[in-house]
């Protein structure tokens, strides 16, 4: 089995031009760390015995693409993740966003879907459902998957409930998902206005106009050019007064967009002003 950390630097160069070339797929921009991790990783899992057979399998075998995405890209989130974040969603945006005829938001790399269905609980219990449309991407057409057909695992239940009430929710959490041995299955009427789809930020470009676009703890695997470029590609997309949401440790600063932006009382919310 391969050693940890085998993989050299200009290894994991060539493996990326490679699949950039064959696939379009482009993780050139990623951190370099986090992707070193994740290549030593896929090769412990799937126990190639050389970086060369990694390539080879790669370059060979288009089949194992969807795997490749899978594990090189992080896929970290949980049900109202920040509870404060989702507070302040709860008391000062959404009102805001309550003012408009129709509210379309955009969560740009959903993962396995945690926090659309956070998202569409918010707006339920706000009245705002009803107008509203999330658009729920991401990369990797396996977590796309996962995420439409609201099941997930129970264990972290418990703690999304913590969660759900941190962020201010008044009802019994439990009301909004049915459980059945160790899954849940979360209530079909909080999909109806959700739209799930594959989405790559470092190639596609803009698809709509939004009045909430978050996007959090996603560009602190791109280096500085790709997150400007993701940056200004949420700009693109995102309606005059409309709201962009940023991990906790992500940011505007010393963007190229940062002067069109006011953020929202230190939180990691900022609203565009132009």
């Amino acid at each position: 089995m391969i050693e940890p950390d085998i993989i050299k630097d200009e290894e994991m160069e060539m493996l990326l031009r490679d699949i950039a070339e064959l696939y379009d797929y482009d993780f050139t921009q990623y951190t370099r760390s986090s992707l070193r991790r994740r290549l030593n990783r896929i090769c412990m899992l799937d126990k190639f015995t050389s970086f060369a057979e990694l390539r080879y399998r790669i370059t060979k075998d288009a089949t194992y693409l969807t795997r490749f995405i899978e594990e090189v890209t992080v896929n970290v989130t949980e049900m109202f993740r920040d509870p404060g974040f989702y507070k302040t969603l709860r008391d000062h945006i959404l009102p805001t966003l309550g003012t408009h005829p129709f509210i379309r938001v955009w969560i740009a790399g959903c993962s396995t879907g945690e926090e659309a269905y956070s998202v569409a609980i918010l707006l339920k219990e706000a009245g705002l459902y009803h107008k509203s449309l999330i658009y729920a991407t991401d990369i990797n057409p396996g977590v796309i998957e996962k995420a439409s057909r609201g099941i997930f695992q129970a264990g972290p239940i418990k703690q999304y409930s913590e969660n759900y009430m941190l962020s201010g929710g008044k009802q019994d959490f439990s009301s909004y998902y049915m459980s059945r041995y160790d899954m849940v299955k979360f209530d079909e009427a909080l999909s109806e206005k959700m739209i799930f789809s594959t989405h790559n930020l470092v190639s596609d470009s803009s698809f709509n106009e939004f009045q909430l676009i978050l996007c959090r703890n996603v560009m602190i695997y791109f280096d500085k050019d790709l997150q400007g470029k993701v940056l200004k590609l949420f700009d693109d997309s995102l309606q005059s007064l409309g709201w962009l949401a940023l991990g906790s440790k992500e940011t505007l600063r010393h963007s190229a967009i940062e002067p069109r932006y006011k953020q929202w009382q230190g939180e990691k919310i900022w609203r565009k002003t132009s």
